[in-house]
């Protein structure tokens, strides 16, 4: 939520942020911008999170002084779609309504009546929403287009680059020592239980000559054993979490390789999705390695870019490394240099077209502040 704050505050003259918190205390404001809470959820409990849902439907007319003026309202989600779209016809019936999807739920291909009933879900609430935002076009291509046909609304593109207003300071080129060791860094949330069984495997089957640096929030209700994993596994290292703003010159500058591929679900949005450390790693001058067969190594694939492998993906990816060598590394690094920056980085092109698909202008100084409250729930 805060990274869309951020791309979009050059064009706000006030904003509200509603939705829920998962740890600790709920904030009081997030990038400057206060924070209303809807109350506190589970990570992984859907049952948990849909009558959260309800519940905060009952009570939605204590947002009314918060919503009146809105003009534009975002809800990241399907969920915050439902409380997004009552919202505004409630309080702000004149709001422009956006819905962000972020990702597709396994839930929602899957063909059960859970499934039926979620879809149908989605595509009535489609049908009163004013802007689809997507990070990647396979999301319409491979589930949206597919499931809804031509009842969606208009498209906007925002793909997950680097913020430009994130950067303290610009990449510098690589200062690392070239490998062997070749050190692979996976970063962010650590929820895909088979990307960390094939790390420790490599890291076991080539000692001293891969290592893996983990940095992020590793979710244990994927990965329960996280911790013991790493500790029995030399090679394998949890550094902490980092700060995106403040770290990410730091932690992609000590590896030669990003790991950017996800399987923590296969059957759909894995395959769909592309990571903010394909981004990441690609702006710092990082090698992505990605599956060749979905949309992160087709993306890459088109920049001419990255270590893409095929399944079975243990034996590929055992290949590349017990053959790697320094000279292959440095053509992959040179290629990842030759992609043109705007791939990777976001200098506020995407905030602009953005605002503009949410018409927002952006505000003439001293000009009265009004209200763009933006639904979210904490991620």
């Amino acid at each position: 939520m805060l990274r869309r704050l951020d791309m979009l505050r050059p064009y706000l003259t006030a904003a509200v942020v509603i939705g829920y918190h998962r740890t600790g205390a709920a904030p009081a404001e997030v990038g400057g911008w206060p924070a209303i809470s809807l109350g506190r959820t589970v990570d992984s409990k859907l049952g948990h999170r849909a009558w959260s849902v309800l519940r905060a439907r009952l009570l939605l007319r204590r947002l009314q002084l918060h919503m009146v003026g809105a003009t534009v309202v975002i809800a990241r989600q399907l969920e915050m779609l439902v409380l997004a779209r009552s919202a505004r016809e409630q309080h702000a019936p004149d709001a422009v309504l956006a819905y962000e999807c972020l990702d597709i739920h396994r839930l929602m291909v899957v063909r059960s009546p859970i499934g039926f009933a979620l879809r149908w879900l989605e595509r009535r609430l489609l049908l009163a929403t004013d802007l689809l935002i997507v990070s990647s076009t396979a999301f319409v291509r491979e589930h949206l287009a597919v499931v809804h046909g031509q009842r969606l609304p208009p498209i906007c593109l925002v793909e997950n680059k680097v913020l430009r207003s994130d950067l303290t300071s610009l990449p510098t080129r690589s200062l690392k020592p070239t490998g062997p060791p070749w050190r692979i860094g996976l970063f962010g949330v650590l929820r895909c239980r088979r990307s960390l069984d094939l790390l420790a495997a490599l890291v076991r089957q080539l000692p001293g000559k891969v290592v893996v640096d983990l940095r992020g929030r590793p979710s244990y209700a994927a990965i329960p054993d996280f911790d013991s994993i790493v500790a029995t596994t030399p090679g394998l290292r949890f550094l902490g979490a980092y700060d995106r703003r403040k770290d990410l010159a730091a932690i992609y500058g000590a590896v030669h390789f990003v790991w950017s591929i996800d399987f923590f679900e296969a059957d759909g949005n894995s395959r769909w999705l592309l990571p903010n450390r394909l981004y990441e790693g690609g702006y710092h001058g990082v090698v992505p390695i990605a599956l060749a067969a979905v949309e992160t190594g087709r993306w890459l694939a088109t920049q001419g870019a990255g270590m893409l492998l095929a399944e079975p993906l243990a034996v590929d990816l055992l290949r590349h490394f017990s053959e790697l060598r320094p000279d292959a590394y440095a053509e992959a690094a040179a290629q990842v240099a030759r992609v043109e920056r705007s791939a990777w980085l976001d200098e506020g092109q995407d905030g602009e077209r953005l605002a503009a698909a949410l018409c927002i202008r952006r505000p003439k100084q001293h000009a009265a502040a009004s209200t763009a409250p933006v639904t979210h729930r904490s991620r």
